[in-house]
């Protein structure tokens, strides 16, 4: 625990973590090496809550960034990163009091959607085989920032009226769990990779100690897409040119 501790204090030293992306995508080729790969990862994500009667998956999207640290044999690598966006939760959970009889009876056969957002940083081994499959699997601590159910009916149109209400005070500030997939990595070399991977959370989200034990699920369908590696490899070549 005192390991996973540490890494989540790292996690939340992530004060700017939007702005970071950003500098990525521009200085991109300086953070590739022969033996370091840095991209964008993102793409859709089917969140569940493990332990809850009601409520199903619904789709949300993840964006953050990532490095494949190649080893002694380059076809283990480490993979890790941040997602500095990421909604888990889950969807059609049945409306609640929310103590105000306009609101009560605005919602009444409405239905709730319960998102949780997440910097989430896995950290996992990866192996890629000579034909660009490649498997992965390991941890994955988050760190939680804002929790939402956002009420929703229909007025006139499909979930036309909403009320959004903050529910951070409910749910623990640390989350950690599972995480592996399989993926495949365009023509090989410096091109993109696709992932299924599969979070499998371990941890009691709630602080409510009354309640049934709530965890984590995910199912991210996700696209990595190198920054600057290619032309990080044609400065290596150009180095070696000159010598």
């Amino acid at each position: 625990m005192r390991i996973i501790a540490v890494l989540l204090f790292y996690m939340a030293s992530i004060s700017c973590a939007r702005s970071q992306v950003l500098i990525s995508l521009l200085f991109g080729d300086k953070l590739n090496s022969d033996k370091i790969e840095f991209g964008l990862d993102g793409g859709i994500n089917f969140p569940d809550i493990r332990g809850l009667d009601e409520g199903k998956m619904k789709s949300a999207f993840n964006l953050g960034f990532y490095f494949d640290i190649k080893l002694k044999d380059p076809q283990w690598m480490v993979h890790t990163g941040v997602l500095v966006k990421s909604t888990l939760g889950t969807s059609d959970l049945p409306v609640y009091p929310l103590n105000d009889p306009d609101l009560d009876n605005a919602f009444v056969n409405g239905e709730v959607r319960r998102m949780i957002n997440y910097f989430n940083v896995p950290l996992a081994m990866k192996y890629e085989f000579k034909k660009h499959f490649y498997v992965e699997g390991g941890i994955m601590p988050s760190l939680r920032a804002k929790a939402f159910d956002v009420f929703t009916t229909e007025v006139k149109d499909k979930e036309d009226l909403e009320y959004k209400l903050n529910i951070s005070d409910q749910f623990h500030r640390l989350d950690f769990g599972l995480v592996g997939g399989v993926g495949y990595r365009l023509m090989g070399g410096n091109g993109m990779n696709f992932t299924f991977r599969y979070y499998y959370g371990l941890v009691d989200i709630t602080l409510d100690d009354s309640t049934p034990d709530q965890f984590n699920t995910s199912l991210y369908l996700a696209a990595g897409i190198p920054i600057g590696a290619g032309k990080a490899k044609k400065k290596r070549e150009a180095a070696l040119d000159k010598k």
